[in-house]
């Protein structure tokens, strides 16, 4: 691939590669926007099949961190991590030692936090080479359950605009993947009293957990998942899963979920939702609650904040869907369009000088 023609293209800032000798650590790092502040983003770890299979990765990613920032109303710019092999394989203290010094090296243009195939002890390796590190769990801790609650909020919203209430109770749900945070999602779901709630899931942990925890809850089979005869479809397991095949199959009038990059092609798939009168939470706006509490503070975490800046997930969705509505859009252009905006506006008051200190 032509690397500085696509980052020309979608205005990506730097794209950096970092191996280390001793571990074996392959690393690849981008940068897309700081007009905000520094890039947030957290690292994952993935047995690409390519080198430029794990580069075309990290741009979408760490593109889509700065829209997730920006929406969310944080400081922060978008970055993301990707680190090439089996997880299984090349995991040790020395390994994200040196994967910890490689981002202190970049003196905070960067900062990480835990993502696909990493751990809370992962994240405290890398604590001891660099401070440039969110979710630890001695601080914000395991961001699942506020990802959920956010996802939640968002559902609500949804709910609101497509149906005139929010009254979750009304109403019933498919949920696919019930890991951590679509676990968390079906305690909320429950807890309000939802109308029936249909799950599936590959990993039968998963689905154990949610049968003896969650008696009245449904398993159904993964392919079974889209067709359901529910209000709400709740997306919270791998990306990609909206189609030309899957859209056509949807009963369901809202999504909502917590899974990232749902829609495979997202121009055509977006309009093939708006077309067929769905209300699309998108990805990067609903599933901010997990960025939200894992953002760095001048102050200690206070959970207490964290919960009432999540809940206006719901408001921001309810602009978003005006917007989309107003200029005949599908959501998630209306949502870029809303991240784009207040970057914009920020980065016009760098015109003023501030100074000397």
């Amino acid at each position: 691939m032509k690397k500085f023609d696509y980052m020309q293209k979608f205005g990506f800032e730097q794209l950096i590669y970092f191996f280390d000798q001793d571990t074996g650590l392959k690393a690849i790092t981008c940068i897309h926007d700081t007009t905000l502040g520094p890039a947030l983003g957290g690292t994952r770890i993935w047995d690409y099949a390519t080198e430029d299979e794990a580069v075309l990765d990290v741009l979408r990613l760490a593109k889509g961190m700065t829209y997730k920032n920006s929406a969310a109303g944080l400081n922060f710019g978008g970055g993301k991590t990707v680190i090439i092999g089996k997880a299984d394989e090349i995991k040790s203290e020395s390994f994200f030692r040196a994967y910890g010094r490689y981002i202190e090296s970049l003196n905070g243009r960067y900062i990480t936090t835990e993502d696909v195939n990493m751990t809370m002890k992962d994240m405290e390796y890398i604590n001891m080479e660099t401070n440039y590190v969110v979710g630890l769990a001695s601080k914000s801790g395991n961001p699942s359950p506020i990802t959920a609650l956010g996802a939640y909020h968002g559902i609500r919203a949804g709910l609101m605009y497509k149906f005139g209430t929010d009254d979750v109770s009304k109403y019933s749900y498919a949920v696919q993947g019930v890991g951590q945070t679509g676990g968390n999602l079906v305690d909320y779901l429950t807890k309000a009293k939802a109308k029936n709630i249909y799950y599936t899931d590959i990993n039968p942990d998963n689905i154990e957990k949610i049968k003896a925890n969650y008696k009245d809850a449904i398993f159904v089979k993964p392919e079974e998942i889209y067709s359901l005869d529910v209000d709400v479809f709740v997306p919270c397991a791998m990306g990609a899963i909206l189609d030309d095949e899957t859209i056509p199959t949807l009963k369901a009038k809202v999504i909502a979920g917590t899974a990232n990059n749902i829609l495979k092609d997202i121009k055509k798939h977006g309009k093939m939702l708006m077309d067929r009168d769905i209300v699309y939470a998108p990805d990067f706006v609903i599933n901010a609650g997990g960025v939200i509490n894992v953002a760095p503070s001048e102050h200690d975490y206070n959970k207490a904040k964290v919960i009432k800046d999540v809940e206006k997930i719901y408001d921001r969705l309810l602009d978003i869907f005006k917007i989309s509505t107003e200029q005949n859009i599908p959501t998630q252009e209306a949502a870029k369009f809303f991240a784009r905006d207040r970057i914009a506006k920020i980065h016009n008051l760098h015109r003023i000088y501030l100074g000397k200190k």
